[in-house]
């Protein structure tokens, strides 16, 4: 080899040294970016005729394992889904209490049993009688209370799907747009590989809402399916479509109409349904299970306790001034049997005076005309008995004989029993995720030290090619001075 050809070697190896530090550099410098890809440079031995003239960059490597960003895309959807339940039922749970600590529904429905007895030891005193009417009062302002809080939740589900359709349209306008970038230019530059990590960055926000994974095509670009095998993005991004709704009540449902699904054209993409393209995982599948499913349950096992509590106190022989189909302390101001009377749950006029009834006929009966003997504990002895008696219970997910009381802490328990179980699928998910992640970083992520190391081998490199030119100056100067 001669010394220019030696001068020329040297000369590429500082360049591609000099590119190798850059690389490193940006590494470091992005080592905790979030969806940041390592780089690393793709070298090549430079061959003139027979003749090796040293070494050139041929690229910029984008580290990637498609396997492992596969399997942590799809647990981040499952992660998504995980924890909109577990929140949900955490404030379901803890909005209607713990019977553990007697708060919540079941604290109030005790209440009314203690000043009922309370009442039934002194039936002549008037506060007695007024604490009955104020633990009533309460115990129907949480059940509308809870009726409200299940449809406001339902309506808050719906908002999000709205809002959820919205980003991932955008995303998926924002991948094809991407696409069409990376298309048209070196897929081996720093450039290319910025504008790869960005779609990335796009296509995890979709994953966050259903699952999805990245087809690979020609000129670097990517189609979007979703594991049910609908495309998203086939070369050009395809819109989903969902439609908001104002109306919440339990006759508004999907399956009987007046809630919208998710489409994609002609594909029904609804989570739960059974229909072979339903999504299954993401916020998507959470927000449709809570908005069709879950919270319409509760609400209806809300009703099932409200309803017992108006049949009890309703019944036969409890009050010899009503008749049969008549309400006792608690009535149904709508249609008797219609869905929603956990919200519609008051207490009788009759007894209320802020409706223009007296607290008197607690004792003496919803229609007694006057006060009767002041002593006669009769009504308030047989509404004792009817609270604390067992009733059989066989719907909406309730089986059982059950007091008052023990139907109210039964709901609490079962409440309790979700929000422990969606916690529990919250805390394995979030384990197996970080473990995905971790080994997906592991292979495409930064190892400051280990690119430290890399760096020192870099600057061995740089300066032994800068003594091979300084060398061969000195050669040629000698040759000079001959």
């Amino acid at each position: 080899m001669s010394l220019s050809h030696a001068i020329n070697a040297a000369r590429s190896g500082l360049q591609v040294s000099g590119l190798r530090a850059d690389i490193v550099a940006t590494n470091v410098a992005n080592a905790t970016t979030p969806g940041y890809v390592r780089r690393s440079v793709l070298l090549s031995e430079t061959i003139v005729g027979a003749d090796t003239q040293g070494v050139r960059a041929v690229g910029i490597d984008r580290a990637r394992d498609a396997g492992l960003t596969s399997e942590r895309m799809s647990l981040t959807s499952d992660l998504s889904r995980a924890s909109v339940m577990a929140s949900a039922w955490q404030s379901i749970s803890s909005r209607v209490g713990d019977s553990a600590d007697g708060s919540g529904l079941f604290g109030m429905m005790s209440d009314l049993e203690s000043t009922l007895k309370a009442a039934q030891a002194t039936p002549e005193s008037k506060a007695t009688a007024n604490a009955v009417l104020d633990a009533a009062r309460a115990l129907t302002n949480e059940f509308n209370s809870l009726s409200k809080m299940a449809a406001n939740q339902r309506a808050e589900a719906d908002r999000e799907i709205a809002d959820g359709v919205d980003i991932v349209n955008k995303a998926l306008r924002d991948i094809e747009a991407l696409n069409a970038q990376i298309s048209k230019m070196d897929r081996t530059t720093s450039q290319a590989a910025a504008l790869m990590d960005e779609r990335q960055r796009v296509l995890d926000t979709v994953s966050e809402y259903l699952p999805v994974e990245a087809v690979q095509r020609d000129y670097g670009m990517i189609d979007i399916v979703t594991k049910e095998g609908v495309f998203l993005l086939n070369g050009t991004a395809r819109q989903i479509e969902f439609t908001g709704s104002n109306a919440f009540g339990p006759d508004q449902t999907f399956d009987g109409g007046q809630l919208s699904g998710l489409k994609v054209g002609d594909t029904d993409l609804t989570p739960g349904g059974s229909n072979w393209s339903a999504a299954s995982s993401g916020l998507f599948g959470a927000l449709f299970t809570l908005r069709d499913n879950d919270l319409p349950e509760f609400s209806s096992q809300l009703d099932t306790v409200a309803e017992d509590l108006v049949a009890r106190l309703s019944a036969d022989g409890i009050d010899p001034t009503t008749t049969t189909g008549e309400f006792g302390l608690f009535a149904d101001p709508g249609t008797p049997g219609d869905p929603g009377l956990a919200g519609r749950i008051s207490v009788n006029a009759a007894v209320d005076p802020a409706q223009g009834g007296e607290v008197w006929r607690l004792r003496d009966g919803m229609n007694a005309a006057s006060e009767g003997a002041p002593g006669n504990n009769s009504v308030l002895s047989a509404m004792i008995e009817a609270l604390t008696s067992g009733r059989s219970i066989s719907e909406n997910g309730i089986q059982g004989s059950f007091t008052a009381s023990q139907l109210s802490a039964h709901l609490s328990s079962m409440a309790g029993q979700r929000r422990i179980s969606n916690e529990a699928v919250l805390s394995s998910t979030s384990a197996q995720q970080t473990m995905a992640l971790e080994a997906e970083q592991s292979q495409t992520g930064v190892d400051v030290d280990a690119q430290m190391q890399d760096l020192l081998m870099i600057e061995q490199a740089y300066a032994a090619n800068a003594r091979v030119i300084e060398v061969a100056s000195q050669m040629i100067q000698r040759l000079m001075e001959l």
